[in-house]
């Protein structure tokens, strides 16, 4: 059986996974400060987040719940190196609003009826996602052995957890414990109770510990925008066909907006209530809309080909490059000299971290 491979913390990654298994109008984005109301503000809807830290093999002992929702969706993590799609999976699971597509709807029809065990078994005989997480494997020059390699103590192992809102409460959804953990209960946004959770998880570990990652799951922007020009162009059609009703001059402006989003939609009576005035603040405000969406779509559009890019260079297998260079420098007598040089500048690494 093929083994799953380790990938990188990264938007770009995740987002792209999401989408090769099936998933539509979603993405990842990276939160750098929990405390940064704008950035949050621009992400919603925000469905959940996936939290990455250190994991030691002394672990905080957690108390998780043993009767719960059987709506709730948990799964044990069973296969190695799984833990950041299962995260991610945690979430697109155990969100309504999502459309999750064919491969993750079969597998949670499939295995709703498992034990949290056996739902993570199930997880990896899922062709679909297993071949989306695997393909960004990094390519690798020589395989010595098939033999697992076994972390140490001192190794450097992180782990992905999920925190989502479900039916008013909020969970943490961790695949490594024995069941989901109960955060608290919340009336209106779940993010405080979330983000208090996170903080407090955070200040646990040492004081030198700085390798956390937070990501969020939300609605994809370019989708969002698309939106909101759609239901500003709808909004723009009927307050013009307002004004023309009740007599208002057009300039050639506005007559060329009413003839390229004519359509056979009628006035709304609640328009007829309003003053010209407030109908062309109305025209004006649904314009700006449409502007401001189309700056989101053109910024979105620029990030997806940066990760589309990025997510290609992961991918690609430079070692044949790599080792033409190497026949190059060797035939003009310049690789003994990058070897020494090479080797140096290990020794210097390694003197560096055994002084800290």
């Amino acid at each position: 059986m093929q083994e799953w491979c380790t990938i990188e913390s990264d938007p770009g990654v995740f987002t792209e996974l999401i989408n090769t298994i099936g998933v539509q109008g979603v993405q990842v984005e990276e939160i750098y400060d929990l405390n940064d109301e704008q950035q949050m503000a621009q992400m919603q809807p925000i469905y959940g987040f996936i939290f990455l830290f250190r994991w030691t093999s002394k672990g905080e002992k957690r108390e998780c719940l043993k009767i719960y929702d059987q709506d709730l969706f948990f799964a044990n993590q069973v296969i190695q190196n799984a833990c950041a799609t299962q995260a991610i999976i945690s979430i697109l699971l155990n969100c309504p609003q999502i459309e999750i597509g064919e491969a993750l709807k079969n597998y949670k029809e499939f295995a709703i009826a498992l034990d949290p065990k056996e739902r993570g078994n199930c997880l990896g005989a899922v062709e679909v996602i297993k071949t989306a997480h695997n393909s960004f494997a990094r390519p690798e020059p020589f395989i010595f052995s098939n033999e697992k390699k076994k972390a140490k103590e001192g190794d450097d192992i992180f782990h992905f957890v999920s925190y989502i809102p479900f039916k008013g409460k909020v969970y943490e959804l961790d695949g490594l414990q024995e069941g989901p953990i109960l955060i608290g209960e919340y009336q209106d946004d779940w993010i405080v109770k979330a983000k208090e959770a996170i903080l407090k998880r955070i200040q646990h570990y040492q004081e030198k510990e700085t390798a956390f990652t937070l990501l969020a799951v939300n609605q994809c922007r370019k989708f969002r925008a698309n939106q909101i020009i759609s239901q500003s162009q709808n909004e723009i059609l009927l307050t013009l066909k307002t004004l023309e009703f009740i007599g208002a001059d057009l300039n050639e402006e506005q007559k060329q907006q009413l003839i390229q989003l004519s359509n056979q939609q009628n006035i709304e009576q609640e328009l007829l209530q309003e003053s010209k005035e407030e109908l062309l603040n109305r025209l004006n405000l649904a314009n700006t809309r449409i502007q401001e969406a189309q700056i989101t779509l053109s910024e979105e559009n620029a990030k997806f080909q940066k990760f589309k890019e990025e997510n290609s260079r992961r991918k690609h297998n430079y070692i044949p490059f790599i080792l033409e260079l190497f026949k190059m420098a060797q035939r003009k007598g310049q690789l003994e000299g990058l070897l020494e040089k090479a080797q140096q500048k290990q020794q210097q690494k390694l003197q560096q971290q055994q002084k800290k």
